[in-house]
Parts: structure tokens; C-alpha cells; sequence
């Protein structure tokens, strides 16, 4: 763990969002007094995109009802509010739009720790009293929700004055694999990305803070990857301008094997074919459920060909389930899955 970060709670992606969406709630929806929230963790793995999730699910307007601004591009005038005189000839400010003046949602200041010392005491105020002088009063029904990276991250991140530390409640986030599957599936990431992603999980996240790279493995690059080969840029090249050299090498090779796999609409017919070698049977799997995805009758033969999958390999059956409940493939509704789940039921859960 970082070393800023010691005491600090981790909390996978996804448990993360269960727990902000439960404190979000509570905050804007059923009358409890806001807590702000500080979520840190490493560059790409997605911090923002939680607290965006979270309101858009808990059904709010996100126009309305989420404001996302980066300290870091302001000045500290700029979140006060311009100074103009009023009728009694004493200054007022008039504070800026993006703070919210009626209503619910999020106040996400993201990055805040790369703000300027300044902005960072400016904002003080907002977080602690949630207010700005007299001209300004932050909602009852807003919650301030920050995030920003660890001082480990090579972020040039401030430090923030211990004061306004001490007011928000304390999350890392760290990434984790079955968390980033399930979203990659909702947002249709290639299956050759989950699959080698399922053959080397270890590649998911890999910064590496001694080699100085610019690009490298995360959970948001591996998106990148996914988007620039649906553009037709499949290059090992053009794909190491999102995850690095080293980590594009790796990805090139997983995908070269796709030349020796079996044939999934074959395996579709019922010609079971299970390869041994874990690198192809993970490439298999995951064009198994890309394929499904789009043909959901099929659902039986996928449970059909998991049961098939022997014992010493079982694993590989129970991701196979696991891959294509994430890929909201009905294989619930198949027998097969009852039988399934009969004998492996402990190592599903």
C-alpha cells in the first residue's frame, strides 16, 4: 500500500460501488446527514466511472443531479466566486456555476489532491462547514464525493492539509478481475481482451513505478485495446500505445493461437472439443460466450459443453458458468445448470 496510505481500508471495485451507492442513498434520498467521501487509488481503474455509475443507477438525472469538477483547473477565486459590490456597497461573491443550488445528487471533485495547495484550503470550507461565506450553502440533499491518486502514482499529487483529511471518510480502491469482467461485458469489451485478460489476470492492473512507462496495463487501457481493434487497428504496434510494449507482446502471442482453436460454431453443433492446454482453453471459453451473447438459445449447449469439461479442469467449467451469467446469458433457465450447480455448487458462490 501506499505509504500516505496507511490505516486506509481497501475495497475491490466492486465493493466499493455497493458501498457508495448504499452511502449515496442514505445521503441523498433518505435523510441522513452527508459524510464526504475520499475514494483513492491508482491511475485508470476506474474511480470516476464508479461514483458516475452510481448515480445513473440509483435513478438520477445526471445532468442534474452529478457535477464533476477538477480543482486542479481552477483557481481559488474561482470557487468562491467573483467578488462584485452589493447594494449596500459591501462585496458579495457570486459563486460559481457548477455548484448545485437545489435538488440531490454527487459534488465529485475529482483529482482533488492534485489541486494547488490554495484551492485545496479554498475547498476546505465546502467540504467541512458545506458552505462558502454567506453567499453560499451546499444543499442538504448533496454529498461531496472525492478521488484522486495515491503520492505513489507519479500524479505530482499535494499532499492535503490534515484538517481536511480528517472530514472525509477513507477508501483505496484496488482492481480486481471478476469486478472489471462484469462491467467489460456490459460494455461489450472484445472477448479476446477478457480472455487473455482470464489466461493472465496478473495483467489487468501492472505499473510499474521504477520503469517510468507512459503506457501500461489497466483496467481503462484494456478498454482502449478493445476500442482500437473494433477500429481495425490490430497491430502490435498500434496496440502498445494503449498497454505498453511488453504487455502488447503478450496480448499478440495469446492471439496468435486463435489459429489452433477449436471450432466454436463446431462446438455449438455439439462436437465437444476441450483443449488441454490452459491458453487455449481460455481463448475458447471466452469466444464460447461472445458467441452465445448473440445467439441466447444456445444457452443449453454452453451448459452442455461445461458439464463436458473433465473434473481436473474444472476451473475452467465454473468461469465458463460465472463469464456467461456476467454476459446475461439465460443459462439459469437451462437444466443443465441446475446439474451444474448440484455438483459444484460451493465454487460458484
Amino acid at each position: 500500500m501506499d505509504e500516505g496510505l496507511k490505516g486506509v481500508p481497501t475495497k475491490s471495485v466492486g465493493k466499493m460501488k455497493e458501498t457508495l451507492k448504499h452511502l449515496v442513498k442514505k445521503y441523498t434520498m433518505d435523510g441522513s446527514d452527508p459524510i464526504p467521501i475520499f475514494i483513492w487509488g491508482g491511475p485508470g481503474i476506474g474511480k470516476s466511472s464508479i461514483v458516475k455509475q452510481v448515480v445513473d443507477e440509483l435513478g438520477m438525472d445526471l445532468e442534474r443531479c452529478f457535477k464533476d469538477q477538477r480543482l486542479q483547473q481552477i483557481d481559488p477565486v474561482d470557487l468562491r466566486g467573483l467578488p462584485f459590490p452589493g447594494d449596500d456597497g459591501r462585496l458579495e461573491f457570486h459563486p460559481p456555476s457548477f455548484l448545485p443550488e437545489e435538488g440531490r445528487g454527487v459534488l465529485f471533485f475529482d483529482e482533488l489532491n492534485l489541486a494547488p495547495q490554495q484551492v485545496q484550503a479554498a475547498a476546505y470550507e465546502l467540504v467541512l462547514d458545506r458552505k462558502l461565506g454567506d453567499d453560499y450553502q451546499l444543499p442538504d440533499d448533496w454529498v461531496v464525493v472525492a478521488a484522486g491518486n495515491r503520492a505513489g502514482d507519479r500524479a505530482f499529487v499535494n499532499p492535503m492539509a490534515a484538517p481536511l483529511a480528517n472530514r472525509f471518510i477513507h477508501w483505496e480502491v484496488v482492481p480486481e478481475l471478476e469486478d472489471w469482467k462484469k462491467w467489460a461485458y456490459e460494455v461489450g469489451v472484445r472477448s479476446e481482451v477478457i480472455g487473455f485478460l482470464n489466461f493472465k489476470s496478473e495483467m489487468l492492473y501492472k505499473f510499474d513505478l521504477e520503469r517510468n512507462e507512459e503506457a501500461f496495463p489497466t483496467p481503462r487501457t484494456w478498454e482502449k485495446v478493445s476500442k482500437l481493434m473494433d477500429d481495425g487497428l490490430m497491430g502490435e504496434r498500434e496496440l502498445a500505445s494503449a498497454v505498453g510494449v511488453g504487455s502488447a507482446a503478450e496480448f499478440m502471442a495469446f492471439l496468435r493461437i486463435k489459429e489452433d482453436l477449436p471450432d466454436v460454431d463446431k462446438i455449438l453443433e455439439g462436437e465437444f472439443e476441450i483443449p488441454q492446454q490452459p491458453d487455449r482453453l481460455h481463448a475458447t471459453l471466452s469466444s464460447i460466450v461472445d458467441k452465445v451473447r448473440d445467439r441466447p438459445e444456445l444457452a443449453e449447449r454452453l451448459m452442455e459443453y461445461a458439464n463436458a469439461i473433465p473434473n481436473d479442469l474444472v476451473e475452467f467449467s465454473v468461469m465458463l458458468v460465472k463469464d456467461a451469467v456476467r454476459a446475461e446469458i439465460p443459462v439459469q433457465n437451462t437444466d443443465e445448470f441446475k446439474d451444474f450447480v448440484g455438483d459444484k455448487e460451493e465454487l460458484l458462490l
